[in-house]
């Protein structure tokens, strides 16, 4: 954490801080409670020493845990100590961001409390950078991503080298829509354990001091306004008191081709009154109620542009939604879109109801194509609107976006996805309108049930061949199945979800009053649904993806200073004839009927302790691991 002093020269200079809480992260923190009692009593105190101080920005909780000992803990119970820790940090300053950094060998291990998702990323092939950043913004659900470190050592790759990396990383993470990128490191000189580090240089400016080719100013790329007109399309019916912060939004775009269509489909509250005087510029179209995909054909018939991008006037879209959308249709694609996400609530229903399944969501093929686009946030050529005859206006309320999108697919076109492309959507703003939504959702479902039969089971659920939204982070919860590696060695570990986690209540409303309405809600939202679209509230079982594990026959440890660590006792168990385990398995090798896990705790110093769990005999495993070379007897 950093001091005051070094906090007043950055306010003199005009930066920020972001601080990191440092505590004994590596080690096994949850046999050892007394660390991490530690660790919050140290992150209060020096909370109270420099916070508020206007240069600090932030804190980091902690920073890439070892992915053998978060193995080792248990991934569920160091992300709840680092949402803990998250926690503790937020009651003691609310004002201040917090995150923590991690790395993609825990990429499951996301707090969902923290305000951003922060990870360190040393990939030096720039495609395989370019689309990892494309992963990233799944991973963080609502959340902004930023790249939390990335370098290159200048000692093994040359200086020219570092500089040329260094540019195209941070010019692709502006491109992909980051909201930040720190370059590891300052300065050559680094110290662990109180020694220095000699053996690579990761910094802008060498041991002396003197700057290298890597410390240049960057400027981010511009984003082009493009010659295609964009039309923006607003239906709406009795919006009077939403359509107003829509327009105004869409009013302050930075991109200003494009022209605005409300379609007024019947409305009793003067809504298209209110628009043609506050809003002369803006074409209005008045109807009769005919329902929301006629509404929305009304406006596309009415739209001199090439590129139709429909929203809601439940919705404000974000400055920069036009020229993030535009990017994407640069690329070929025949529609587009990004998420829609839900502004702070302002009350405990509205944050039940954001937290709650059901909200609308987007369905993503994988990172950069989606199978569905909510009519919220949904642009479109107006040469592929025409070709598969644009809304069915058979649904009235709902339901159209999902079947327009599936005819887009069926007819050969693919839908593009721009994470930065973002709409704010308020959410329903009581329960009972919430689940009233569902209900219409269900009565639209039987509609699409009729005529796509072969995208539902017969149950009534949609037959999703992608991921389905959740505005949650992934990460492990109980039961997840994860990736490890053999060995758990993988590079990048993952977890595999159909649903990806839906978003957590909102702070100040987290209570055990609001958890409890909330589970109530998550009860009932898919039985009215289900009601609604097949008259039965029956559901199939769901099997769970936990596997049991019994309780191992031995521990201990084994200390060294320096090394062994773990890879080496792996070495000599492999080569004493152990085999390694599945790529999901909760050990890392196995020998006739036993089983072995292994995790090194890294401190500050050069000592390091081996944790070592066995299922079986463990008198064949001791003894060979104590006779590495290095290893205390």
């Amino acid at each position: 954490m950093p001091d005051r002093q070094l906090l007043d020269e950055a306010q003199a200079h005009g930066l920020q801080v972001f601080g990191g809480l440092e505590w004994g992260q590596g080690a096994d923190f949850i046999s050892q409670p007394g660390i991490f009692t530690a660790a919050k009593v140290s992150l209060v105190e020096r909370l109270r020493e420099v916070a508020p101080h206007p240069a600090l920005a932030g804190v980091f909780v902690g920073n890439e845990i070892p992915a053998d000992l978060v193995r080792w803990m248990g991934p569920v119970c160091v992300r709840e100590a680092l949402e803990e820790l998250i926690a503790v940090g937020k009651e003691t300053h609310p004002d201040l961001l917090f995150a923590y950094a991690n790395y993609p060998s825990t990429e499951y291990l996301e707090p969902e409390n923290a305000d951003f998702t922060a990870m360190n990323v040393y990939l030096e092939e720039r495609e395989a950078f370019r689309s990892y950043l494309k992963r990233l913004h799944h991973l963080a659900g609502d959340r902004p991503v930023l790249l939390s470190e990335f370098g290159l050592d200048s000692l093994r790759n040359g200086e020219e080298k570092q500089a040329e990396v260094l540019e195209w990383a941070q010019k692709i993470s502006a491109e992909e829509e980051a909201a930040g990128f720190t370059i590891f490191s300052w300065s050559d000189r680094w110290e662990n354990g109180g020694e220095e580090v000699t053996d690579w240089n990761f910094g802008l400016n060498d041991r002396a001091g003197k700057a290298k080719l890597a410390l240049q100013g960057f400027t981010p790329p511009a984003l082009s306004p493009g010659s295609a007109l964009f039309s923006v399309i607003v239906c709406t019916r009795n919006g009077r008191w939403r359509i107003d912060a829509c327009l105004s939004a869409i009013q302050k775009m930075t991109d200003r081709h494009f022209e605005i269509i409300v379609v007024d489909d019947g409305s009793e509250d003067g809504t298209a009154d209110l628009v043609a005087e506050r809003y002369p510029w803006v074409k209005l179209l008045r109807l009769d109620a005919g329902g929301l995909g006629h509404a929305r054909n009304a406006g596309a018939a009415l739209a001199q542009g090439s590129i139709l991008a429909f929203t809601d006037d439940d919705c404000e879209p974000d400055a920069e939604w036009i020229s993030r959308l535009r990017r994407i249709f640069e690329k070929g694609n025949a529609a587009a879109g990004g998420p829609n996400l839900a502004p702070p609530p302002r009350s405990w229903e509205g944050a039940v109801v954001c937290a709650a399944p059901g909200t609308p969501s987007h369905v993503m093929l994988d990172d950069v194509e989606a199978e569905h686009l909510p009519g919220c946030n949904l642009a479109v050529t107006k040469q592929a609107f025409d070709e598969i005859g644009g809304f069915d206006p058979i649904f009235h309320t709902a339901g159209d976006d999902v079947d327009f999108c599936w005819r887009l697919r069926q007819g050969g076109y693919r839908l593009g996805f721009a994470p930065g492309a973002f709409v704010w959507h308020w959410r329903r703003p009581s329960i009972w309108a919430f689940l009233r939504q569902q209900i219409g959702y269900g009565h639209a479902e039987r509609s699409l049930m009729r005529k796509h039969p072969e995208k539902f089971s017969k149950e009534g659920h949609a037959r999703w061949e992608g991921f389905v939204y959740g505005g949650g982070p992934v990460r492990a919860l109980d039961g997840t199945v994860i990736y490890h590696g053999p060995m758990g060695q993988a590079g990048y570990q993952s977890v595999i979800n159909r649903m990806l986690p839906l978003r957590g209540l909102a702070g100040k409303f987290n209570t055990w009053k609001n958890r409890l309405i909330l589970k109530w809600v998550v009860f009932l939202q898919p039985r009215l649904r289900a009601w609604a679209r097949n008259r039965s509230v029956l559901f199939p079982s769901r099997l769970s993806a936990e596997t049991s594990e019994s309780a191992p026959d031995a521990e201990f440890s084994i200390s060294s200073v320096g090394s062994p660590l773990r890879e080496d006792f792996l070495s000599a168990l492999l080569a004493d004839g152990w085999q390694p385990g599945g790529e999901t398995d909760g050990w890392d090798v196995e020998k006739d009927g036993s089983r072995v896990l292994l995790a090194t705790e890294h401190g500050l110093g050069r000592s390091k302790r081996t944790l070592v769990r066995v299922w079986g005999d463990a008198s064949r495993v001791e003894p060979l691991l104590r006779s590495v070379p290095g290893a205390f007897k």
